[in-house]
């Protein structure tokens, strides 16, 4: 019979390689600070690493995340100038962190409102999964979590808006708008991230309505949202009103069998 082996003697499993991505544009005010909080992670021992997808920022924060590189391993920067928009960043930024070889994205904004600390909580929830769950989000939508520094009106702007995007799509998940979350490689590559159409921020219904049509386990997680520490949102009302009717397109669309 052969002896089985201690548990000293036994190999630690492998550390999932885990890549934040980080799209930005005019953030030159938090993207580094927001950086080095985000690879303080390791001391947790999480395998980090963080890529920046800046759209050619006119207020250079791409220069300041290009110079950080050259001191910071675990940082990468891809610099977009052509075919911009939260939607095209995005889309690109999840097929550069597949090609780094990431077992799993974490898709977060990089002015604060998604706070890093809550990181590990996103990653434990899906490893503890054991494979029934392929996305867990940040939600100011369930118990627990807080749509912080908000007026009224803003608050009920959004629960009105997940609301439409619940009925429409027919998704299961409370914060249809959270764009903090933690996918697992493999439902990026199921879902065909490659193809995402959405230019704008409408991105994140877009690959929320995906997985949910290919029966991925999703799932929520408390968090504070928080009103950005510097610079100006670049979302508009036109944004707004493109990402609710690219909501109806989706439902055409799935209707028709073209997605």
């Amino acid at each position: 019979m052969t002896p089985t082996p201690s548990a000293a003697l036994r190999p630690e499993p492998a550390r999932p390689r885990v890549v934040c991505t980080l799209p930005t544009y005019n953030e030159a005010g938090n993207i580094l600070a927001l950086v080095r909080s985000i690879l303080e992670l390791e001391a947790q021992g999480i395998d980090v690493r963080v890529l920046v997808i800046d759209d050619d920022s006119p207020d250079g924060t791409w220069k300041l995340v290009e110079e950080e590189a050259r001191r910071e391993r675990r940082l990468f920067l891809l610099h977009r100038t052509q075919d911009r928009g939260r939607g095209r960043s995005g889309r690109d930024g999840f097929v550069e962190a597949l090609a780094m070889g990431a077992d799993v994205v974490i898709e977060m904004d990089a002015d604060f409102s998604h706070q890093p600390r809550y990181i590990p909580e996103l990653l434990a929830t899906l490893a503890a999964s054991e494979g029934r769950l392929g996305l867990v989000l940040g939600s100011r939508a369930v118990a627990g979590g807080l749509d912080a520094d908000r007026g009224l009106l803003r608050q009920w702007l959004t629960k009105c808006a997940n609301l439409y995007i619940r009925l429409l799509l027919g998704v299961p998940v409370k914060d249809c708008n959270s764009g903090f979350r933690c996918w697992a490689r493999s439902t990026l590559e199921r879902i065909d991230v490659a193809s995402t159409f959405s230019p704008g921020p409408a991105i994140v219904q877009e690959l929320l309505f995906k997985t949910a049509r290919a029966k991925i386990g999703i799932a929520e997680v408390p968090i504070t949202f928080a009103n950005r520490l510097h610079g100006a949102s670049t979302l508009t009302l036109r944004l707004l009103f493109q990402g609710y009717t690219t909501v109806l397109k989706l439902r055409w669309w799935s209707l028709i069998g073209r997605i």
